[in-house]
C-alpha cells in the first residue's frame, strides 16, 4: 500500500513538472475557441490551423495546453487541430453527469457535430486515449485514423502497481499542485476541485473493459505509442496490437495498416516531453 502511494506521488510529481513547462511556452492563438453545448453539458474547445481535423483528447486531470502545449503549434501548421477539455477538466465545467468511457466518447462526436466536422483522426493520451478507443468502437464511420498514446482499454493493461495506486487515489494528494493552480485559472467554477476529483477517482477505481471483441473490430489504422516503463503491461499491449492486425511478419505478406511504437527509456509522464519523438513518429503515421 504505502509503495503504491510513493509511485503515485512519484508520477504526480513529474506531471506537475511536465504541466509547469508546457504552459509557459508560449501558444498560438485559436482560430476558434468556445462551447459546444450536448449531452447536457458544455464542452470547452480551441480549434488551431487549418486542414485535416485531427481531435486531442487529453489525460486525466489535464488542460489542452498543459498536456498539448508544445505539441500544438507544430501539429497546426499543417492540420486543423481541436483539442478538448473532458468533462469537469479545465474550462469545461464539473457536472454530476455519471462519468462513463461512452459518455464522453459521445461528448467528442458531438463536438464534431457543432463544428461540422465528419470525420477525423484523433489522437488520445492516457485517460483520453481510452476515451479515443471508445470512440473508435461507437463513431467507426468518423475515425479516419486513430494514435493512442500511452493507453489501454482495459483495466488489466496496466501493470498491478498502477492499479494499487489507483485504489490508494486521494483528492489531498493533489493539493496545491500546479495542476490545482491551473483549474483555479480556468475552471467556471472553482469551487468543484474536490467534486471534480471525486469524480475522476472513483472513475479510475472502478475496473473498465471495453472488449477484446470490439478492438478487433476496429478497421481504422491505429498507431500505439508508448514508453517502455510507462506503466502498460506490455505483455498486454502486444496482445493489443495483435487484434489491431499486428505482431506479423511483414516480408512474408503485407505490411499491417496498424503500428507500434515502444520509446525507450520514458515513463508515462515523462513520454509526453519527448516532443520532437512524438512528432515524427505523428507526422509519419498521419501523414
Amino acid at each position: 500500500m504505502k509503495i503504491s502511494i510513493h509511485i503515485f506521488k512519484t508520477i504526480l510529481l513529474i506531471t506537475i513538472i511536465m504541466l509547469t513547462a508546457a504552459t509557459s511556452q508560449a501558444q498560438p492563438t485559436p482560430a476558434d475557441s468556445g462551447y459546444a453545448p450536448l449531452n447536457g453539458i458544455k464542452v470547452y474547445y480551441k480549434v488551431y490551423g487549418q486542414g485535416q481535423p485531427l481531435v486531442l483528447l487529453h489525460g486525466a486531470f489535464m488542460t489542452i495546453d498543459g498536456n498539448w502545449g508544445p505539441l500544438i503549434p507544430q501539429l497546426s501548421k499543417t492540420r486543423k487541430v481541436i483539442a478538448l477539455e473532458l468533462q469537469g477538466h479545465g474550462h469545461t465545467p464539473y457536472s454530476d453527469r455519471p462519468l462513463s468511457h461512452a459518455t464522453l466518447a459521445a461528448d467528442v462526436a458531438g463536438v464534431m457535430d457543432y463544428l461540422h466536422i465528419d470525420s477525423a483522426d484523433v489522437v488520445g493520451y492516457s485517460f483520453g486515449g481510452a476515451i479515443a478507443y471508445q470512440f473508435a468502437i461507437q463513431h467507426p464511420q468518423r475515425l479516419k485514423k486513430l494514435v493512442i498514446i500511452s493507453a489501454t482499454y482495459k483495466s488489466e493493461g496496466w501493470l498491478p502497481q498502477v492499479n494499487a495506486a489507483f485504489k490508494q487515489m486521494k483528492p489531498g494528494l493533489f493539493d496545491q499542485s500546479p495542476m490545482h493552480s491551473a483549474y483555479n485559472a480556468v475552471a467556471p467554477d472553482t469551487t468543484k476541485w474536490i467534486p471534480f476529483l471525486q469524480q475522476m477517482i472513483a472513475s479510475a477505481r472502478q475496473p473498465f473493459n471495453l472488449g477484446d471483441a470490439n478492438i478487433a473490430k476496429i478497421t481504422a489504422p491505429v498507431l500505439i505509442i508508448a514508453g517502455d516503463n510507462d506503466g502498460l503491461d506490455k505483455l498486454e499491449l502486444i496482445k493489443t496490437y495483435q487484434l489491431l492486425g499486428g505482431n506479423v511478419v511483414a516480408g512474408f505478406g503485407p505490411a499491417p495498416a496498424s503500428q507500434l511504437a515502444i520509446v525507450p527509456g520514458q515513463g508515462h509522464v515523462s513520454l509526453m516531453e519527448q516532443t520532437t519523438t512524438l512528432l515524427n513518429l505523428l507526422n509519419g503515421f498521419l501523414k
